[in-house]
């Protein structure tokens, strides 16, 4: 497997992915990484009109990195009624693990090459609902494992106070099969990646840590407009091409 390439400084995310003139445009502003969701069931936008492999080299071709994230099924307590119909099933090892290969799939795809971070979005769940923090443990794990076997590194995003946190603590239990890299929301307007007070300060260090600090913002660039949330990188991107 290809060794991991790291990014630090700023990112975006947004629903869909933008046109290549907006990225273009986008070049102006101080973000420099770009959030896509590639693949997965719980995805808010799953016809991404823009995603091709074209796309993936154009835009890399302008200088953007790539930050793929995978929004598959969801923690059977997640919070957001939208995606309680993707709920994990009976079976949440082997759900994960099927699902990795749906996103190895996918992201081979658009030309994300091994070596590339996968980033499971795995949104706010009720983590005092302890069958449920459990089932979607196992689903994670499954997912992690599977993800390292076919060549690509396994990434992580959820809130801060639900899914990141769960994962601290089997971190600190010595809990195998848990991501890379970490992408944690804690909307505090402004970032905080090295001092999150549910990591400890060595958790996921160097280079495996993303603050999604703000969100459902406005900003202008170029004279193009989007609604993104913004982050703020030290952690692995993607490979592009072969």
């Amino acid at each position: 497997m290809p060794a991991p390439r790291y990014f630090e400084g700023r990112a975006f995310d947004t629903c869909e992915a933008p046109s290549l003139d907006v990225m273009r445009a986008w070049r102006a502003s101080p973000y420099k990484a770009v959030g896509v969701y590639f693949g997965g069931r719980g995805r808010g936008c799953p016809a991404q009109r823009e995603l091709t492999p074209g796309w993936v080299a154009s835009v890399h071709g302008q200088g953007w990195r790539l930050l793929p994230l995978f929004v598959g099924s969801q923690a059977p307590c997640v919070i957001a009624e939208a995606k309680r119909r993707y709920a994990i099933g009976r079976t949440p090892w082997r759900q994960g693990t099927q699902e990795a290969g749906e996103a190895v799939r996918a992201a081979r795809a658009l030309d994300l090459a091994a070596g590339s971070p996968l980033y499971l979005d795995i949104e706010a769940y009720r983590t005092e609902d302890a069958r449920c923090a459990e089932t979607t443990l196992l689903f994670v794990r499954g997912w992690n494992r599977e993800v390292r076997r076919l060549g690509y590194v396994p990434g992580f995003y959820s809130s801060a106070d639900s899914g990141v946190r769960e994962l601290e603590l089997q971190r600190l239990a010595g809990t195998r099969d848990l991501p890379s890299a970490v992408w944690f929301a804690r909307w505090r307007g402004e970032p905080a990646l090295d001092t999150e007070t549910v990591l400890h300060p060595l958790a996921w260090r160097p280079h495996g840590r993303i603050h999604q600090y703000a969100g459902e913002v406005t900003e202008t660039h170029g004279g193009r407009r989007l609604v993104i949330d913004r982050s703020v990188v030290d952690a692995p991107v993607a490979h592009v091409g072969t």
